[in-house]
């Protein structure tokens, strides 16, 4: 065995550019975040074969002085810290200082820079750690760096890289990744003489729309909340706009992208209750917090992190992401972004002067459900009335009993798909409308198959899934009761016999005090069969055998303790699934509206317990292309 030795810096260099710089796209990331670091405002990337022929960044930062020009291509040499305290706190996405030298040992590199209010620009060239004289430059601000033929002497690292297609994909993400955590910033990518890419300065939703896509941005949901040190802002996007792939993830902690797994589970976790099997979420995300709070320094590339405090990030994160995506109910439209200006529109309500003649066509008139002779239309308004006329009173204004109202119609409310009379002194729950008293989701106007409820609202149609819609009311309810501790049961005027195994009667005997707090009034009849004497009032309407028997089955299977736990949800869920209004089951107009109007109050009733939308809206201006009216 050879002795100790030590190894020379240009070795030296060439294995720490194979941890820095894995391809093109890792080289590209360390020029992009010195670029960043300098204060630059616009940055322009130029690419030829991926990155393997040539890397080209230029910036308008502050630059580098003459005297420092050959000290940035040596390693561990920077502006960004100076002792360990400093290191302690990095607020910069560079301070290693070892980028730079790492990439000019494996490559020809040319740093030509100017810095802010020098005479002239300098120029400083690298042939594979082997430097040359610095030498006056011609460059009117900045600093542009040039890297030729990456591991072009190192063929046995060259061969590990993909084809020119592969590699650019990777540079593209990671321009993409630190234009999303720099809005303010311009980026330009040509690959190959060709612009691929073009960002100008902006707001995060203005970027998010330009890189994420516009119906991203005009769906997803706002998030800006704060706890002490720490905060959390950006767009977590819509359920119903789910990815195959995690690739539209993207979260910033402190500017620096991350992946990090306690990061990674709190947003599994938050999106878990309205997520579709195995699709995953697409969100743009960032997280600020004190430097001395997270260590960036533990791994090559910085893309993990490790937070001291890491179940207080845990749980700000889930509270804060599960508090925003609470917040989305059926019905919200969406604020638009202007595809030019990437800017928020909300659009006025139409106007009108005293005396001023109004148009027939429909975009310029007010929005209102119009009285009908049809009884079956007349019946649902006088139930509104009746349940809301005394919120929309002025003080001390009478009751008044519209001329339509059926005499003999009293309010109903919805409960497991029946309808049930309102009690007498209950102030029932007004959702939002508009300026014209159009709720969100409209007025139900139909059923089509059984299946689908279809609605008139101010901007078109809506389209609702019943039983799903159902499912996700009953579904809140069912976590609400069990959250307070007060699961009311619906005695059985007489007890259901059904037929048990030797497990079936086990589970019961075992789990009697579990079950009841889950509103079931359970017992055992005989070693073959069971008697159920209450159900939850919830889901008095659902076949009791069929929900006994799915509880039984999995309380079962993982037990009490870890099912009102850790899978609390899932068996509310499969609850809720059994006490729901079926596909093929006929509503009548009140029913129908007494469901638009309890999502328009529920929490996340934009999906199913299962992820899958409730709703679908098709605009009057969808519908014109359709027909091309106008064209």
């Amino acid at each position: 065995m050879s002795r100790i030795q030590l190894l020379s810096d240009q070795l030296v260099n060439q294995i720490a550019a194979g941890e820095v710089v894995e391809r093109p796209a890792s080289a590209l990331k360390e020029l992009l975040e010195n670029s960043l670091d300098a204060g630059a405002d616009n940055v322009g990337v130029e690419l030829v074969a991926g990155g393997t022929k040539l890397i080209k960044v230029i910036d308008d930062g502050i630059g580098i002085e003459h005297e420092d020009l050959a000290l940035a291509l040596h390693r561990h040499a920077t502006s960004k810290i100076r002792d360990f305290d400093d290191l302690q706190k990095v607020a910069t996405l560079g301070f290693r200082g070892e980028g730079l030298a790492s990439i000019a040992s494996v490559s020809r590199l040319t740093l030509t820079s100017r810095f802010n209010g020098a005479a002239h620009a300098w120029r400083i060239e690298s042939d594979h750690g082997r430097l040359h004289e610095a030498e006056p430059a011609a460059l009117a601000v900045g600093t542009t760096i040039e890297v030729h033929d990456l591991y072009y002497q190192t063929p046995a690292r060259r061969k590990f890289l993909k084809s020119d297609g592969t590699e650019f994909a990777h540079c593209e993400d990671m321009v993409k990744r630190l234009a999303l955590a720099n809005p303010d910033k311009q980026f330009t990518l040509v690959h190959n003489g060709r612009a691929n890419l073009r960002v100008m300065r902006g707001d995060v939703i203005k970027r998010c729309a330009a890189l994420l896509g516009d119906e991203f941005a005009q769906t997803a949901v706002q998030v800006e909340e704060s706890a002490g040190p720490l905060r959390l802002w950006g767009l977590a996007g819509s359920p119903t706009l789910s990815k195959s792939s995690r690739d539209a993830q993207y979260f910033f902690v402190n500017g620096r992208f991350v992946r990090d797994k306690v990061i990674a589970h709190a947003l599994r976790e938050a999106y878990r209750d309205v997520l579709h099997h195995d699709r995953h979420a697409a969100y743009c995300l960032f997280l600020e917090l004190d430097p001395e709070g997270v260590d960036v320094n533990v791994h090559p590339t910085k893309i993990e992190v490790r937070f001291r405090e890491s179940q207080a990030i845990y749980g700000f994160m889930l509270r804060s992401l599960t508090k925003a995506l609470a917040s989305t109910k059926a019905g919200q439209v969406p604020a638009g972004v202007d595809p030019e200006t990437g800017e928020i529109i909300a659009p006025a309500a139409p106007t009108y002067a005293a005396g001023t003649p109004q148009t027939s066509g429909y975009q310029q008139q007010p929005w209102r459900q119009q009285h009908m002779a049809i009884p079956v239309v007349q019946e649902p308004l006088a139930m509104y009335d009746r349940m809301f006329s005394d919120l929309k009173r002025e003080p001390g204004q009478a009751a008044v009993t519209p001329s339509y109202a059926p005499a003999e119609f009293g309010a109903t409310v919805l409960s497991g798909g029946n309808p049930r009379p309102l009690p007498v002194g209950t102030r029932a729950f007004m959702p939002a409308t508009d300026e014209d008293g159009i709720p969100p989701l409209g007025f139900a106007m139909a059923q089509l198959h059984g299946v689908y409820i279809l609605t008139q609202a101010a901007e078109g149609l809506i389209v609702v899934d019943m039983h799903a819609a159902h499912e996700r009311v009953v579904y809140e309810k069912l976590k609400n009761a069990l959250d307070l501790d007060n699961m009311p049961s619906q005695p059985m005027l007489i007890p259901h016999l059904f037929s048990a195994d030797r497990f079936e009667v086990a589970t019961v005997e075992d789990n009697r005090e579990a079950l009841a707090q889950l509103g079931f009034d359970l017992s055992v009849q005989s070693p073959t069969q069971i008697a159920i004497r209450g159900i939850p009032m919830l889901l008095k309407d659902a076949d009791a055998v069929e929900l006994a028997r799915s509880v039984i089955k999995d309380i079962r299977e993982v037990g009490a303790s870890q099912m009102l736990t850790g899978r609390r949800n899932e068996l509310l869920s499969t609850m809720a699934c059994h006490g729901s209004v079926r596909a093929n089951r006929s509503l009548t107009i009140p029913e129908m509206n007494a469901l638009l109007r309890e999502m328009e109050a529920t929490e996340r009733s934009g999906q199913c317990n299962h992820g899958r939308p409730t709703w679908f809206r098709l605009s009057m201006n969808d519908l014109d292309k359709l027909f091309m009216r106008g064209q």
